[in-house]
Formats: structure tokens, sequence, C-alpha cells
């Protein structure tokens, strides 16, 4: 899994991020992106969740001289239609009606960037999930009980809402919100491409 002697930024503040890859041992310093994320009409839902990714970690790769860049986005889509942290409560809540009952996908985009040199290597993970039908009243319990406002989707497969789901088609770890074993395998295939 030591695919360098350099010195390691995580390019977000996400507590689940950084959870994750303290899980597998990996030693970095989280430094937050000040990169704007903006809609794009012209790219699909996996090309804007890679640009974002790489747009995060070049951002904060232009303060550094000698590290390696972990820039992430993670977006809820159905129906190539992406939902985003919902506004308030009530997008919330029709978010999740949105989702009762039927298959959705969450896409992970992860750029690495070398600050020494500018290269960047790229990947899109994508998970299917389905959701059990939700009723009006278990969508509410979990609004009023359990943090979502910071959630793509309004919802946290780790905490309550792992009750919604009827099944899941890929990484659970990127539903999470990073998708570490294909991060690893990448990493190990691809870093070469950084040098």
């Amino acid at each position: 899994m030591i695919w360098t002697s350099q010195k390691i930024i995580l390019a977000s503040q996400s507590p689940r991020r950084k959870e994750i890859l303290e899980m597998i041992g990996l030693k970095f310093v989280v430094q937050k992106s000040r990169y704007e994320e903006t809609r794009i009409d012209d790219k699909s839902p996996a090309e804007l969740v890679e640009f974002h990714a790489i747009g995060k970690a070049k951002e904060v790769a232009e303060k550094y001289s000698n590290e390696l860049v972990i820039g992430s986005d993670t977006i809820v889509v159905i129906n190539n239609e992406i939902l985003e942290k919902p506004k308030s409560e009530e997008e919330a809540f029709e978010m999740l009606r949105k989702l009762s009952g039927k298959t959705h996908e969450v896409q992970t985009g992860v750029a690495i960037v070398n600050s020494k040199n500018g290269k960047t290597i790229s990947f899109v993970e994508i998970t299917e999930v389905t959701f059990f039908p939700l009723s009006d009243e278990m969508i509410t319990h979990y609004l009023h009980n359990y943090k979502y406002a910071d959630k793509a989707g309004s919802y946290a497969i780790q905490d309550y809402s792992g009750l919604f789901v009827e099944k899941i088609n890929g990484c659970f770890y990127n539903v999470v919100g990073f998708p570490v074993s294909r991060f690893n395998n990448f990493m190990n295939d691809k870093y070469h491409k950084l040098g």
C-alpha cells in the first residue's frame, strides 16, 4: 500500500473520508480545499464529479511543492439527476421520497495530484444502492434525529438510514464517502504516472 515517500495531503474536511483513510493506516494531513464547485451542464454526472475532484486537489496542490494531494467529490444520482446536499429539511424530505423504493447511484470522483510536477491521475467509482419503500413517518424520524444537511442525497448509510437500504451493488465505502479499495488498487497500478 505504500506507493510513495512523499507527504500525503487530503484536500477534504469530510470526517468520513478521514476515517476511511485512517482505517487503512494511511498517514496524511488534512487541508480543506477552497475550490468552488459549479454546475457544468454539458458534463455527465460522472464527468462532473471527476472534474470537481481534480479541481479540489489542484487548488490545494498549489500550496505545496513536493506532496501528493488527494481530492474527492461524491454525488447521488437518480435518473441522471444529481441530488446534492439539501438546503432545507423540506428539500431533504423530497430527496428521500424520490429515492424511496428505487435504485440510485453514488458516484465518487477521486483525483491525485503530484504538487512537485502537477501531474494528475483520477477515476470515478459508481455504486448502485436500492432503497426499500420509505414511509413519510420513517423519513421524518430520520430527519429529526440524524444529521443529513451535509450529505449528498440527504442520507448517510452508516447511520439509521442504513435501514433504508435493500441492497448495494458495488463498494460500500464508496457510499460512505471514499472508495478505498479501488483507490488502493488504482494507486498500485497508476502511481508511476505521477512521477
